[in-house]
């Protein structure tokens, strides 16, 4: 049975945000997750050119106790985090960065149109967006209208409502603007190129209990779930709760 965790503040609070933090850090499965995140992060981004490598949304991560390089960001105040601004209006040059790595933000950012247009203007020519967000899979569907309390609307716009950048959001985002609306993403921002969207992680999320709940499993057994879940590989398509979106600058 899952234990639940009780925090005392409202999801927007940013203390609900650094205890999210301490969460994945004392749950060893979760931890090793995040981990494995990262680590698709720094792969993904070994071979961009020189220039300033960015996580947006930084804030209930450790990406920076993790590995250096990276500058880290939050719309929020928070502790641990290096600048503060929105994914829509970045304080930097033309051409400065040359990778933006994000973990569950872009089905946050109220405008994400606007976030792809800063992108298109701040990253150098084959710098790259790297970004793991919630997958539309038939099993995904399953789970997070069910058991999630974020909206998930395929058939949904491309923006949200603005003003509370945790608690409003769609999970569909991505697959809308990455899969559904395609045509419409490559006419928009001619310069990007959507080179990866892979899905996978069908069952680690759910088995470490994420930041709500206990684990089911203890981390020792983290390698034996993963293993389990490559053995899946050939149906993530219709089971991966997750995925994975590379988009580089031409």
């Amino acid at each position: 049975m899952f234990k639940k965790y009780n925090i005392p503040f409202d999801l927007d609070d940013p203390r609900t945000t650094l205890a999210h933090r301490e969460i994945i850090l004392n749950k060893p499965f979760l931890k090793k997750l995040y981990e494995e995140y990262y680590t698709i992060f720094l792969n993904e981004t070994e071979t961009v050119p020189p220039g300033r490598k960015v996580e947006i949304g930084s804030g209930g991560g450790f990406l920076n106790q993790f590995t250096d390089g990276f500058v880290t960001s939050d719309i929020l105040p928070l502790d641990g985090v290096e600048l503060f601004f929105s994914a829509e209006e970045m304080p930097f040059q033309n051409q400065e960065l040359s990778a933006i790595c994000m973990l569950n933000v872009f089905h946050h950012i109220p405008k994400p149109y606007l976030f792809l247009k800063e992108a298109e203007r701040t990253l150098k020519s084959g710098g790259k967006i790297v970004m793991i967000e919630p997958a539309n899979s038939l099993f995904s569907r399953f789970v997070y209208r069910r058991f999630h309390h974020e909206p998930f609307e395929p058939g949904g716009e491309r923006e949200i409502t603005p003003g509370n950048p945790l608690s409003n959001s769609n999970q569909a985002l991505p697959y809308i603007y990455f899969q559904r609306d395609r045509d419409w993403f490559n006419s928009e921002f001619p310069e990007l190129k959507i080179t990866k969207t892979i899905y996978h992680t069908p069952f680690s999320y759910i088995l470490s209990g994420g930041v709500s709940r206990s684990a089911l499993l203890p981390g020792w057994m983290f390698s034996f779930a993963r293993f389990a879940e490559w053995l899946l590989t050939p149906f993530s398509r219709q089971m991966g709760l997750f995925c994975t979106v590379v988009i580089e600058r031409r």
